[in-house]
């Protein structure tokens, strides 16, 4: 087996626990007050990187928990010295859901980088890569590690076809290396790639380029830890895992199982595994104080429709939540039926935060009101170039219908979209110049106007934070669970 590993050097592991792992399980709730206890341990491990940041955490942390996002960073930064500091970026996305102008992005990557982000993965929902520019040059212009992710999705069951294929991934990977990429991640966000579709990818890119290659993989249908082990035996150099008790489901693969799985090859990662063990049992004491946010709807760890329908799960659980409102969830196979009609139709984008949200929005509208009478401003913009060039043309009758009456014009643009947007920055400047106190607090409301300007009002006293949005402690959490077993025995007594 040992002849097996192309690549003889121990396999590098990044850990997504404090960002994806809770994300993709506990919808990014986890509070920094329970990730200070591990800190120090996780900085000892030996990970090559710690996703701290980034994704919806922006969001969930100001939104939700009256935390400061950037606060988190510098909190963690006094307890982890050694282990650099990862976060995903979604290009012209920066954290949100829309591209933001370019005086934005400039002053979010300086911002970020001020207070402790060392690495900066940055992806596109179009595989766009003139969205990357802007900010790709400020991670240069701070010295700090630019790692060109490519959003990875499929049209057939396994990688191929007319889009999607080798060629295509071989093509984006060289484009981010010509751009100045340190590192190239594949970011399979949907756990869509099969083992040996990854030793093919895998291979092929470490013949055609020459920075190391980092490999994402959502363990959503079953087989990421099966794509990580062929991916080693490929020479891929750094893999994304989760530390046991925030892996699987539709997070990622645990690190202790592949770890003792690659032991005596070559490959097996340099990492400290009784440390592992013993940070796994601290997040297995706090993970009750988020459980509310774990679905419950299914006894399966992994979802075996997304090998048919290939949606990905936070994408099935908003489409879920938007028929439920139109008292129509009877319906839902018709969408599953409707989204690659309409994804084809609309340009083919890959799957992922903000595209996914796009296309699934608009298929239960075609499904329920007759294709395309209803559009929404997201579609609008997409179909338009507002968030960058399609994997493949959108279909031309479509996007006459979308585009009749747009505000912008009906001709779409083929140009940089954000090179049509106009500067924000000292309009919000204006709009909350009693509230803010730094460029922190300025990036907060330019990046969410409305639920920006409510938490800093939490922050500075000018309102009170809801009971809703404080923490429970582990002691509020038991004491829910007594009494609802009280209750409980109360209605088997009743049976």
């Amino acid at each position: 087996m040992i002849e097996a590993f192309s690549n003889g050097t121990p396999l590098l592991v990044q850990d997504l626990t404090l960002r994806d792992g809770h994300q993709s399980l506990f919808a990014t709730r986890m509070r920094t007050e329970d990730m200070i206890p591990i800190a120090e341990k996780l900085d000892q491990v030996g990970f090559w990187a710690l996703e701290v940041w980034g994704g919806a955490t922006f969001d969930t942390m100001h939104r939700f928990l009256a935390e400061d996002p950037f606060e988190r960073v510098r909190t963690l930064k006094k307890y982890i010295k050694n282990t650099p500091f990862s976060m995903l970026l979604r290009g012209q996305n920066l954290v949100g859901y829309r591209n933001y102008a370019d005086d934005v992005a400039r002053l979010f990557v300086d911002k970020s980088a001020e207070v402790g982000i060392d690495i900066f993965r940055v992806f596109d929902a179009l595989n766009d890569f003139r969205n990357f520019e802007t900010v790709v040059e400020r991670i240069k212009a701070n010295g700090k590690h630019f790692q060109g992710a490519i959003c990875y999705s499929l049209t057939e069951r396994r990688m191929g076809g007319e889009v999607f294929n080798l060629e295509y991934y071989v093509s984006k990977a060289k484009e981010l290396e010509s751009m100045g990429a340190d590192t190239l991640c594949i970011k399979d966000m949907a756990g869509l790639m099969s083992p040996y579709d990854a030793y093919i990818l895998v291979s092929e890119l470490k013949k055609q380029i020459k920075i190391p290659v980092h490999l994402h993989s959502h363990y959503t249908s079953g087989m990421a830890s099966m794509v990580m082990i062929k991916a080693a035996e490929a020479g891929v150099d750094i893999i994304d895992t989760c530390i046991a008790p925030f892996a699987l489901r539709t997070s990622h693969p645990a690190v202790e199982p592949i770890m003792v799985a690659l032991s005596g090859t070559p490959r097996e990662p340099k990492l400290d595994l009784k440390l592992l063990i013993e940070i796994g049992e601290h997040l297995e004491k706090i993970a009750p104080k988020y459980r509310d946010f774990m679905g419950q709807h299914t006894m399966s760890v992994i979802d075996t429709g997304v090998l048919i329908h290939q949606v990905p799960g936070g994408m099935i659980s908003n489409l879920v939540n938007q028929l439920k409102g139109a008292n129509a969830l009877h319906r839902i196979n018709e969408v599953y039926q409707e989204v690659p009609v309409t994804r084809r139709e609309l340009g083919m984008p890959p799957l992922v935060t903000p595209t996914s949200q796009i296309v699934g929005v608009q298929a239960v509208l075609n499904v329920l009101f007759g294709r395309y009478k209803m559009v929404t401003n997201e579609v609008k913009d997409l179909v338009y170039g507002l968030y960058g060039k399609t994997p493949i043309p959108v279909d031309p009758e479509v996007q006459k219908k979308v585009l009749k009456g747009y505000k912008r014009g009906e001709t779409p643009i083929t140009g940089r979209a954000a090179d049509y947007l106009e500067p924000e920055l000292d309009k919000v400047r204006e709009k909350v110049k009693d509230l803010i106190k730094d460029d922190y607090d300025l990036l907060i409301c330019a990046l969410y106007p409305t639920t920006g300007e409510k938490f800093l009002k939490w922050k500075y006293g000018v309102e009170p934070i809801p009971e809703e949005v404080k923490p429970k402690t582990l002691e509020e959490i038991q004491k829910e669970d007594e009494a609802l077993a009280v209750v409980k025995k109360g209605f088997r007594k009743l049976a």
